[in-house]
């Protein structure tokens, strides 16, 4: 999709399907259509066809589909958001807002893959990293160690997100092998080849399931532990 410089309009026109476009109709599309068709849904050819419209017309909204899946991304991180208010327990609140994080990706898992790692530079984004790093602000961290350990933060809420978003975007009959393969494959290993496959392979379930909430609470724990370690320092 060629880059090119978006128009504003005066008057708003219907599609031949009778709809006014509009920047977050296009997004709500766009996100629609990468959940039913994937990565390759992002053109201006499929989502002219889904909105009624000549595809010409998108480009008075979006430069071009980098900026339509910027604004998808931002979306996300709205959709998810939506509602919290931060508690006094500035621990607890990181941890909802990771599961939100989580949740929200979870409910669009093909564009989760394409979003966890793009930068919106749009509102939602901007109020989700005002609240995060907000809360570690309020925990006493300085403001260098602050916006590094959001990062910390962020970026293992994203990672985690995101990988539990690509097993749910998995046809069910490949989820489902990869997730018996725990309890077949690697039991059945050589005991004197893989003594300590051996000696868990009752426990071995567990690896089926997903690890987002430990890996958020172990990195809270540490959060927890170098404020306290801080307020006895000063």
């Amino acid at each position: 999709m060629p880059t090119r410089a978006p128009q504003e309009r005066r008057r708003r026109r219907p599609t031949a399907a009778g709809v006014l476009l509009s920047r977050e109709l296009i997004t709500e599309t766009a996100l629609r259509l990468i959940g039913e068709h994937g990565q390759e849904a992002l053109s201006v050819r499929r989502l002219g066809a889904a909105l009624g419209c000549d595809p010409s017309a998108l480009y008075r909204y979006f430069r071009n589909t980098d900026e339509l899946l910027l604004a998808v991304s931002d979306r996300i991180i709205g959709d998810a958001m939506t509602g919290f208010v931060p508690g006094p327990d500035w621990v607890a609140s990181l941890r909802e807002m990771a599961l939100r994080v989580r949740d929200g990706y979870l409910a669009h898992p093909r564009a989760a893959a394409m979003a966890s790692y793009r930068i919106t530079r749009r509102e939602n984004e901007f109020r989700a990293v005002e609240t995060g790093v907000g809360l570690l602000l309020s925990a006493g961290f300085p403001p260098a160690h602050a916006v590094r350990l959001y990062l910390a933060f962020i970026d293992t809420v994203l990672g985690h997100a995101a990988l539990d978003a690509a097993c749910q975007a998995l046809p069910r009959e490949r989820r489902e092998a990869d997730e018996q393969a725990w309890t077949s494959a690697y039991r059945s290993v050589d005991p004197e080849s893989y003594p300590a496959l051996s000696e868990v392979r009752d426990e071995l379930y567990a690896m089926a399931g997903s690890s987002f909430e430990l890996a958020v609470d172990l990195l809270l724990d540490s959060l927890a532990a170098r404020a306290a370690a801080l307020r006895v320092r000063t």
